[in-house]
């Protein structure tokens, strides 16, 4: 998998007088089931979340609350996302390296995921990314 499959999604909004509601389900509005949900809140200004890449799992990372930016490298392109809307999701594939920043004072980040935590899923050393993701 590659860059090229990385997309933004726009899940269903519900609007209407009382408020609005979007609703994610697993197979239906995103390509993968969903085995496990996080999130990520009172990130100190100028951090950077991320900085790994994943060998076999899925994500969907929606901008729950505030704002901020994905960008997200296969080796051989890079390209930066905006999060800004509870509605649009970003699907990253495997073997794509993420990096999150520029969050937004009181932000939430949420993250759909294909499977459970697994250490050894994780590339964390990015020359040893590029190595595989070159293959």
């Amino acid at each position: 998998m590659s860059l090229s499959d990385c997309r933004v999604i726009e899940l269903p909004k519900v609007t209407e007088a009382r408020g609005n509601l979007t609703f994610v389900e697993g197979q239906r509005h995103i390509p993968f089931a969903i085995e496990r949900v996080y999130y990520l809140y009172d990130v100190p200004g100028g951090s950077v979340r991320g900085g790994h890449a994943h060998k076999g799992l899925h994500q969907l990372i929606v901008a729950m609350s505030g704002s901020f930016d994905v960008l997200l490298d296969d080796g051989l392109k890079k390209k930066r996302f905006h999060l800004a809307r509870s509605y649009y999701g970003l699907y990253v594939c495997p073997m794509v390296w993420r990096e999150l920043t520029n969050f937004s004072s009181g932000s939430v980040c949420m993250v759909l995921a294909s499977n459970l935590f697994d250490e050894s899923d994780y590339y964390r050393d990015y020359d040893l990314f590029l190595k595989d993701a070159q293959l």
